[in-house]
């Protein structure tokens, strides 16, 4: 009696995580270049049925998380006008330096400039740095495809890198719009010529908020019933407790 408790408690693990996951997307509907959460559900270990049971019938343990990865589909662009606002086409990332020397991936490309005059990527020097000289007026800086930064005389400023994964959707989420590559996703490298970027724009959040709130109406219900199912199995127990009495 107990392995049916433990596979509604399995089930219930499992929607509690992909509801975590639909209540992310939700907080970041508004963020820029933010991919959705995927979140991808496997079948635990099936074995044979007990004494007393159907002949060839078996009995699982439930569902468990397999993977939590990104959406990587794309989202609209919105036309800014700032020249430091850039929209990734393709498949690729810009690479930022954090605070503790590492290195880590986004795709938010509302640009800006610190004190240093060092390009900026979600507040985060880019990787490799770019740096904007004195007395160039950022407002007026012009950034190709290919990423090659000039200013408004045609000075030749820097090139922002483009970077790639083998397995975009494997990326590991750490929060602030940063994503690490993982064992899964492959390290990051040289994105190809067909990665490029699009000045004056920025790529809005790929959540699709119909999706996302139908997604977490049938995540609630499936949890509940996971939840009735576990109060179902107690009061089991307590008749049988009490047959035994």
């Amino acid at each position: 009696m107990l392995e049916g408790m433990y596979t509604a408690a399995a089930g219930l693990a499992a929607q509690q995580q992909r509801l975590d996951a639909l209540s992310n997307d939700v907080a970041n509907v508004s963020t820029v270049g933010y991919q959705r959460m995927r979140v991808a559900f496997r079948d635990l270990v099936y074995t044979a049925s007990g004494p007393g049971g159907q002949p060839g019938v078996m009995e699982g343990s439930g569902a468990a998380v397999s993977t939590i990865g990104r959406g990587g589909t794309g989202a609209s662009l919105e036309n800014t006008g700032n020249s430091l606002d850039v929209a990734i086409q393709g498949d690729g990332y810009l690479q930022v330096t954090q605070p503790d020397g590492t290195t880590a991936l986004t795709r938010a490309g509302s640009l800006s400039i610190d004190s240093q005059r060092r390009l900026l990527a979600n507040g985060l020097p880019l990787q490799p740095p770019v740096q904007v000289p004195n007395g160039v007026d950022e407002t007026k800086l012009a950034i190709a495809p290919d990423g090659a930064v000039t200013s408004a005389d045609g000075q030749a400023v820097g090139t922002i890198r483009l970077f790639s994964v083998r397995s975009p959707d494997r990326l590991q989420a750490i929060g602030g719009n940063l994503l690490l590559p993982t064992q899964a996703s492959g390290a990051a490298t040289p994105a190809g010529a067909a990665t490029t970027l699009q000045q004056g724009v920025l790529e809005t959040s790929d959540v699709d908020m119909a999706d996302v709130m139908s997604d977490m109406v049938m995540t609630q219900r499936n949890y509940s019933m996971a939840s009735q199912a576990i109060k179902t199995q107690d009061q089991m127990a307590e008749i049988a407790n009490g047959v035994k009495r």
